[in-house]
Formats: structure tokens, C-alpha cells, sequence
């Protein structure tokens, strides 16, 4: 009986888990698209990945930014399902069509607004703003953007690289608007939203160290070794009570805190656990040595 309560409590708290992503998506989604389509699209400000793709294709023909953002991403999920599978294509294909169906809300509900016409400046920050803020959010509840993210995605699969900023994108904008200002004003958006973005996620790179200690360590360890992270058990002996116990010394990427966390209060809530960041983790799965060869 104690067992299927317990079944039942963890069922509910993924439950309550999950829709909490999913919301934060869509909040995440719903700032993004008033980012791009009220602030950056109407300044003639393009910003990298898919969306500038869009935005460039807009100004040359008119085809409405949400089409193209579909189109694009539509063929990157199919190749998303078919490498990655659908556990990690659920997240985003949600996350894909939200912004789609926002882009055109926003559009419709903004018709005939220009905010900040005389200021590209402002709307170059306010809609780099709005947009880093959207694509974090998403990141922290595990969701993806889609576009480069999924291209990033695939390519870490078989090889621990990370995917930078395509600006040819943005340099390429000049040729439809043929003004060297808006392609300055496209790259001050790109660094503001990545500014914006390492601020919500606190630096996907950065690596945090844990000290677990719980009577539970072998299903914590195992749920953990599910994310790809190695667990080490110590035995280690309380100074105060003599008791023996194991505790567990695990690194893991910053990003992955929270899942971590997660994990440790789904099995065992009254698990002690110490977090703490490190300078650099070196090793697989982690950075490489940085080291000059001596002659």
C-alpha cells in the first residue's frame, strides 16, 4: 500500500513537472515572438538562425516570418525524430508550434504599430532583450527553440562541440536592405540576446560539483547515470553520530542542476546535498585539457 502511494506521489510530481515546462515554454515562446515581431521586424533588425532566415525572406518578398520559421523547422524536426528520437523532439516541436501560432497573434494584435521608429537603438535592445529572455526561460525547463538548436543538438551527439552563432546570416541582410547600419544594429542584437540568454541559464558550460548523502544513493546514482554523468560513492562516517554512510561526489554541467535536483527530491526529499560551481572540469564529457605541447 505504501508502495503505490509513493508510485502515485512521484506520478503526480512529474506530472506537475512537466506542465510547469510546458507553460514556461509557451511564456518563453510568447516573449520571444513580441521580441522579434513588435521590436526587431518592423526596425528592419535581423538577429541570427532561423528567425533571420525569416526575416530576411519577409523584406524580400513579404512572406509572412511564420511560415518560413514553420518550413525550416519542420524539416529539422523530421531529421531531429529520426537522430534523436521523439523524447528529445516533443519539447521543441511544442515550443515550434507556439511560436508560430504567437507570431501570427502578435502580428494581428500589433497591426499598425511602430514602436520606437525613430529610436533602432532602443528597439535593437528592448527586442534582443525580449528575445534572449525567451530562448533562456525555454532552456531552463528543458525546451528548445528549434532552428540551430536542433542543428546543435544533432551535431553533440557524436561530438562533444558547440554550434556558434551563423552571422553570415546577419551579414546577408545587407543585401536586401543595403544598409550597413542595420546590419550593425543585427549583430548589437545578437550579443545582447546571448548576454540575456548566459544570464538566465547561468552559462551552459559552466560545470557545479555535488555532494550527496542519502540511504537511496543506488536509485539517485542510477537516475543520474541516465543523464550520461558519472557517480562516484564514497564511504564516508558521520564524526558526530559514528554512523557509516555513502555519499555521493558527482560533476555535471550547469544546465543540469536542476534535473539533478529534481531527481534527488523525487527519490529521497530529505537527501543532504551540497552544490557548489568549479573552475574547470577536464575529462570526457567535460572540457579538454588545454595544454601547449613543450618542443
Amino acid at each position: 500500500m505504501k508502495s503505490t502511494l509513493s508510485i502515485s506521489s512521484l506520478s503526480r510530481q512529474v506530472l506537475l513537472r512537466e506542465t510547469r515546462d510546458y507553460l514556461m515554454i509557451a511564456l518563453g515562446m510568447i516573449l520571444y515572438g513580441i521580441g522579434w515581431t513588435v521590436f526587431l521586424l518592423p526596425n528592419d533588425i535581423t538577429t541570427g538562425g532561423v528567425p533571420g532566415i525569416a526575416s530576411i525572406v519577409f523584406w524580400a518578398t513579404g512572406f509572412p516570418v511564420q511560415y518560413t520559421y514553420f518550413l525550416i523547422n519542420a524539416v529539422l524536426l523530421m531529421l531531429a525524430l529520426k537522430i534523436l528520437g521523439f523524447k528529445f523532439s516533443i519539447k521543441t516541436i511544442f515550443a515550434v508550434f507556439t511560436l508560430t501560432f504567437f507570431l501570427s497573434l502578435i502580428q494581428e494584435l500589433t497591426a499598425g504599430m511602430h514602436l520606437l521608429q525613430d529610436q533602432p537603438f532602443m528597439a535593437c535592445v528592448l527586442g534582443a532583450s525580449f528575445c534572449g529572455s525567451g530562448i533562456g526561460i525555454a532552456f531552463s525547463s528543458n525546451g528548445s527553440t528549434g532552428g540551430t538548436d536542433i542543428i546543435a543538438a544533432i551535431i553533440n551527439k557524436y561530438r562533444d562541440i558547440t554550434l556558434g552563432r551563423v552571422m553570415i546570416i546577419i551579414t546577408s541582410s545587407y543585401f536586401v536592405l543595403k544598409d550597413w547600419e542595420k546590419v550593425v544594429y543585427g549583430f548589437v542584437t545578437l550579443y545582447v540576446c546571448s548576454f540575456v540568454l548566459d544570464q538566465i541559464v547561468n552559462s551552459a558550460r559552466q560545470s557545479v560539483q555535488f555532494f550527496i548523502i542519502s540511504k537511496k544513493y543506488q536509485e539517485i546514482g542510477k537516475e543520474i547515470n541516465a543523464l550520461h554523468r558519472g557517480v562516484t560513492v564514497i564511504d564516508a562516517t558521520g564524526l558526530y553520530t559514528g554512523q557509516e554512510q555513502k555519499m555521493m561526489f558527482v560533476l555535471a554541467k550547469k544546465r543540469q542542476s536542476t534535473t539533478i535536483f529534481r531527481i534527488i527530491n523525487d527519490i529521497d526529499p530529505t537527501a543532504f546535498v551540497s552544490q557548489s560551481a568549479v573552475i574547470g572540469v577536464y575529462g570526457e564529457g567535460f572540457d579538454h585539457f588545454k595544454l601547449k605541447k613543450s618542443k
